[in-house]
């Protein structure tokens, strides 16, 4: 059973997860070195019998490096976040698939492209909450809301977008392990968002292109 992150089964997730376990261990390393530093002067400066308070003005050099240090950090952190930005939301590779998937109170509408290969065309192929995906391979989905703000989100995807009314928004995922995975709805859309569930179905291409035509012809 995980007990942290879900499974990673994207080409991007990785880098994301590194991105993260390089947060938690700076801010964790931080975070126990000042609770420690705040320990030891709670115990060394405590009132004694005796003793009466006295005012320190400050070491102006202590002050300048832990400026610097937390500084030089957060610029390197910058830099490399945004190079997984540009990896994840920047220019889309070549999509092997392009689909479209509209959100509404409360559903995901899900189109692909028929037997032509084009989509918004009379043979498109349409299905409500079951998003099917080919493994390996790279599909750039096109997301679409009819009514208010949604969030297209799945956990093992590390993705999540929202969906815009009058906007399109663009992603695109190529994965690397086949199964069946979770959409939730990120963001409070009205009453009935805890029923805002899909699902995604990664497969092999072969398994995926049987599927399609087997949509195809219902």
């Amino acid at each position: 059973m995980r007990v942290w992150l879900p499974e990673a089964i994207t080409t991007t997730a990785p880098a994301i997860d590194r991105l993260f376990y390089v947060v938690l261990w700076i801010t964790g390393v931080v975070f126990v070195l000042v609770q420690a530093t705040l320990l030891g002067f709670l115990v060394r400066y405590r009132q004694r019998a005796g003793r009466r308070a006295s005012y320190i003005h400050g070491n102006t050099l202590v002050e300048i490096v832990w400026t610097i240090i937390p500084a030089l950090i957060l610029i390197v952190l910058t830099f490399h976040s945004q190079q997984v930005w540009s990896q994840i939301r920047g220019t889309p590779p070549p999509a092997d698939l392009q689909l479209e998937i509209t959100a509404e109170q409360f559903a995901w509408n899900i189109r692909y492209p028929g037997p032509d290969g084009v989509l918004n065309t009379p043979d498109d192929i349409t299905t409500i909450n079951q998003l099917h995906l080919p493994l390996q391979q790279t599909v750039l989905i096109h997301l679409k809301s009819k009514d208010v703000i949604h969030s297209f989100f799945v956990p093992q995807f590390r993705m999540k977008l929202d969906a815009v009314p009058g906007l399109t928004g663009r992603l695109w995922v190529s994965t690397t392990k086949a199964g069946n995975f979770e959409i939730a709805c990120a963001e409070l859309c009205g009453l009935g968002h805890y029923r805002m569930r899909g699902f995604v179905t990664v497969e092999s291409p072969e398994a995926f292109q049987q599927w399609l035509r087997t949509s195809a012809s219902q």
